[in-house]
């Protein structure tokens, strides 16, 4: 499976952005689907996921409450709904894709990557 993801930008404290994640290849719903982010200098970190069979989410605390990822089967899409952005939520976004069907914070664990989209939260 292929991944598109797009969305990112430059917006103030407090904003919203949603990011997109498109998939081609095969149907996103047989995956289980998450975010992740990199800042500068810093490790891949965990954001939110949904998995295929499901469709329970996991989220990272830190953006838990302000963040919501949802999918829709019909457009082989996942999103990420971000409110509430802050300053340290400043990051190159990646989603990623897994075949099995549970959810995991771990990036060694997604077989497929799409490229990051920037999302950079001015203050």
């Amino acid at each position: 499976v292929q991944l598109q993801a797009s969305g990112g930008g430059l917006v103030q404290a407090g904003g919203s952005l949603r990011l997109s994640c498109a998939a081609s290849g095969r149907t996103l719903s047989m995956y289980t689907t998450g975010w992740f982010r990199q800042a500068p200098g810093k490790e891949r970190e965990f954001v939110a996921a949904i998995s295929w069979s499901a469709g329970s989410t996991r989220y990272a605390d830190s953006v838990k409450g302000r963040f919501a990822m949802s999918r829709d089967n019909a457009k082989n899409t996942v999103y990420l709904q971000m409110n509430s952005l802050k300053s340290e939520d400043t990051a190159v976004y990646y989603c990623a894709a897994r075949k099995l069907s549970t959810t995991s914070a771990t990036p060694t664990s997604y077989d497929y990557w799409g490229q990051g989209t920037l999302v950079t939260v001015s203050s």
